[in-house]
């Protein structure tokens, strides 16, 4: 019971700072979708760094293995959100105010989820969980925007084109499509490491759960269970 008490508390806490960034991101960027996507990006490709580098740090400490599929799969995250922000600086072309904001903004919240992630990182995986789903709702709200005829259906960038191997008359529409599926497949396995130290399935799903296996082992310890089960 103190568990799940202790699991909403934070899952609430990572909801509310998702709440307080997509609040900040309206009042600076509004359907100004581009921009908003540049600044955001950025700040979207740390988390997948700090968690893979911590965790790598942490395996040659301990002079363990099996951190290794996560280990990949953070950084994955990482380089696919910095090939995003690659893609819509050519679509943006932001100034030089929106770079320096950028620079700021990416300080800021490196040293934020960095701290976040090695006290807490149940709760800075659930958090960026719920930032990726807020980033599918933007990326969203940016089709529709295309599709509406209110923002220009240019062509997709030449990075975007070979990244992602679009046909060579891709649109910006094709490319968001592609960045909103990165974004649903970034929530999805974010989610899936915060529920890793859950004792018990809050809803009576009948799914046979991989949270249900770990029961209160610690974080790493976790990881290192899931790959082994994994290669069995």
């Amino acid at each position: 019971m103190n568990q799940f008490k202790h699991n909403q508390k934070s899952d609430y806490f990572a909801h509310s700072m998702t709440k307080f960034f997509r609040f900040i991101a309206d009042k600076f960027f509004a359907k100004r979708y581009g921009h908003r996507a540049v600044v955001l990006e950025t700040i979207a490709g740390v988390p997948g760094m700090v968690a893979g580098v911590w965790m790598h740090f942490k395996s040659l400490r301990n002079m363990k293995t099996g951190f290794g599929s996560y280990i990949n799969e953070m950084l994955s995250e990482a380089e696919n959100e910095r090939m995003h922000l690659m893609f819509f600086i050519e679509i943006a072309k932001p100034n030089w105010f929106e770079r320096r904001l950028v620079l700021i903004a990416q300080v800021f919240f490196s040293i934020f989820y960095f701290g976040m992630f090695i006290i807490f990182p149940r709760t800075a995986h659930r958090m960026i969980a719920y930032f990726e789903e807020e980033a599918v709702t933007s990326y969203t709200d940016y089709l529709n925007m295309i599709e509406n005829n209110k923002i220009e259906n240019i062509n997709a960038p030449q990075l975007a084109i070979d990244y992602y191997n679009l046909s060579s008359d891709a649109k910006l529409s094709d490319l968001i499509i592609k960045v909103r599926e990165d974004e649903m497949h970034h929530s999805k396995i974010n989610h899936k490491y915060a529920d890793i130290n859950n004792v018990k399935i809050v809803n009576n799903s009948h799914e046979k759960s991989l949270i249900s296996t770990i029961k209160l082992q610690k974080f790493s310890n976790s990881i290192i269970s899931m790959e082994t089960n994994k290669r069995s």
